[in-house]
């Protein structure tokens, strides 16, 4: 639900959500708030009570246009109704993999200085941000939570190793990635990685993935310790 539908349809047309909707693995809707406005120049906001600066997103229209939205979706689909809102939780991968549980989702995006608070009172589950900093609309931060989300339906990717084994779906950050040529501004591709041992080309990548989140995001080790732990040396047994 949005008042600049072409601005998500553009984003999520392409690459791979893009093509993952042509196959009809996913569906996306874009419902323009402004249809549903019953004033005669389809006005969606008004001038805040109490002063200030700016316009609020008026109730009307938001709740025409959920209603709408709401009949289309069958009777019995799990559903999450989610305001973009710098007021939220704040999105992770964690957060992903719950609202890919979900049969639909349904996204309120915002504008100018919000939303009037009755309408959200009413119709939405929970707030969701995509970091501590604002932007001029829901609209960006809909479409990175609609592409976390989606590229964990199967299908979408063309394997789950695809998802799985990347930066905070294992639980820490990704280890580096090469491709051809060998040698580029003379710098080579680790000879590991041309061993053919699979079984250390894993405990390299392994330890590279340990070592650049113990750099970057060392809060990331404290939350999966046995990660770590797995690269130390298993005590002999003793030999009777």
């Amino acid at each position: 639900m949005t008042l600049f539908p072409e601005m998500v349809e553009r984003t999520l047309g392409e690459s791979i959500i893009g093509r993952a909707q042509t196959a009809g693995i996913i569906e996306v809707k874009c419902h323009n708030i402004r249809d549903f406005s019953t004033d005669k120049h389809r006005k969606t906001d008004d001038t805040p009570y109490g002063g200030g600066m700016g316009m609020v997103m008026t109730c009307q229209p938001i709740y025409d246009c959920y209603m709408h939205v709401k009949s289309e979706i069958p009777q019995g689909n799990k559903t999450r109704v989610i305001y973009m809102s710098p007021k939220g939780r704040i999105f992770n991968h964690a957060i992903a993999r719950e609202l890919a549980e979900y049969d639909n989702l349904i996204f309120l995006c915002g504008h100018y200085e919000g939303v009037d608070q009755r309408v959200l009172d009413e119709i939405v589950d929970e707030d969701i941000s995509i970091g501590d900093y604002v932007l001029t609309g829901g609209e960006l931060p809909a479409c990175i939570i609609i592409d976390a989300v989606s590229r964990l339906k199967e299908g979408v990717l063309a394997d789950s190793e695809c998802y799985e084994n990347e930066s905070h779906a294992s639980g820490i950050l990704e280890y580096p990635q090469y491709t051809k040529p060998r040698i580029f501004l003379d710098r080579e591709v680790p000879e590991i990685l041309l061993s053919g041992d699979h079984a250390k080309i894993d405990r390299w990548r392994l330890e590279q993935a340990v070592e650049i989140t113990r750099q970057r995001r060392p809060d990331l080790l404290e939350i999966h310790p046995e990660i770590e732990e797995s690269l130390k040396p298993k005590p002999k047994k003793n030999k009777k």
